[in-house]
């Protein structure tokens, strides 16, 4: 078979893959998913398909940026479901758009339930997925079990600390003294949402040069520019880096060397950690999603990943 022979077949796959919307409970609210059916069984065992969990990273909302991942997946033969966190996207929950370690990643347990139950999944052949502040979740959320095959990580931030020096070394003190300040305010008073991004010198919590325009890019419909301005001081204590080595099952991270969102030496950290795999790409934080340079690498890295410890 020559290599346009295979593109035409990867791209006929990807165009067969179908979607269709799921709801399922997490801390009292109904979350909103999306499942892609695999478009081949070539990954399917006795007990069913392995079906991979997927969630954004900060802010992010399913339809801003996932689907091409997913379809991608699913045209190798993996069920995927993809969801938005309470408060965020098209999922319920109040306060909307605040960030909440605990609960994200409650619904990210809620949501491997959930994805236990799909019709055709085996529900012992899971895998987690996640990308930039979900790529940190994903480590925690794997933790200890055996019902995880595998685990991908995506420019995760797993240390919270070491994001924290990595954006004083990329913004003026007076930008950092400003979004702080407005996170004080908002947690020990009203709440006060800020932007998720703005243009450096804005009031934002993404204000590098060149954020604004490329998480515009993939915003989707449901996706809103806002956030509870404490989140800075939710991020402060994160470090799911520490769960890294309890993990039983093989580990893919892909690090942006370039990254100045997500520190890339933390999740080598991580990877080692976790025994992982590490996968390498010469770019920034938001260059690894469709329509950029590395996007097809990194979905090929990841499916070989899969398809290599999940076949039957």
């Amino acid at each position: 078979m020559t290599t346009q022979q295979t593109t035409d077949q990867a791209t006929d796959r990807t165009a067969a893959v179908t979607r269709a919307d799921v709801a399922f409970p997490s801390g009292g609210v109904e979350l909103s998913g999306w499942h892609f059916r695999a478009a081949t069984e070539e990954l399917a065992g006795p007990a069913g398909r392995p079906v991979v969990v997927m969630a954004h990273g900060l802010a992010g909302t399913k339809d801003s940026g996932l689907e091409p991942f997913a379809r991608g997946l699913a045209a190798a033969g993996l069920d995927v479901l993809a969801f938005d966190y309470r408060g965020f996207g098209t999922s319920g929950g109040s306060p909307r758009q605040t960030v909440s370690m605990a609960g994200q990643l409650e619904d990210y347990r809620a949501a491997l339930a959930a994805a236990k139950r799909l019709d055709g999944v085996d529900p012992d052949r899971l895998v987690l997925w996640g990308v930039s502040l979900a790529g940190g979740h994903v480590l925690a959320a794997g933790a200890s079990r055996d019902d995880v095959a595998a685990v991908v990580a995506l420019t995760p931030l797993v240390d919270g600390l070491a994001a924290g020096r990595l954006a004083a070394k990329h913004h003026k003190p007076s930008s950092m003294l400003r979004s702080t300040v407005e996170g004080v305010r908002s947690r020990v008073g009203a709440p006060r949402t800020m932007p998720v991004v703005a243009r450096p010198g804005e009031l934002g919590a993404l204000t590098l040069e060149g954020c604004y325009e490329d998480y515009l890019a993939i915003a989707g419909p449901s996706w809103r520019n806002e956030i509870d301005a404490a989140v800075g001081l939710e991020l402060g204590g994160h470090r799911p880096v520490k769960h890294a080595a309890d993990l039983r099952c093989p580990l893919l991270v892909q690090i942006a060397d370039h990254d100045r969102s997500a520190p890339p030496h933390a999740a080598l950290k991580a990877a080692g950690a976790g025994r992982g795999e590490v996968r390498h790409y010469p770019c920034d934080h938001f260059d690894v999603y469709a329509g950029k340079d590395w996007f097809d690498a990194v979905l090929a890295h990841q499916v070989h990943f899969l398809r290599r410890h999940l076949a039957p």
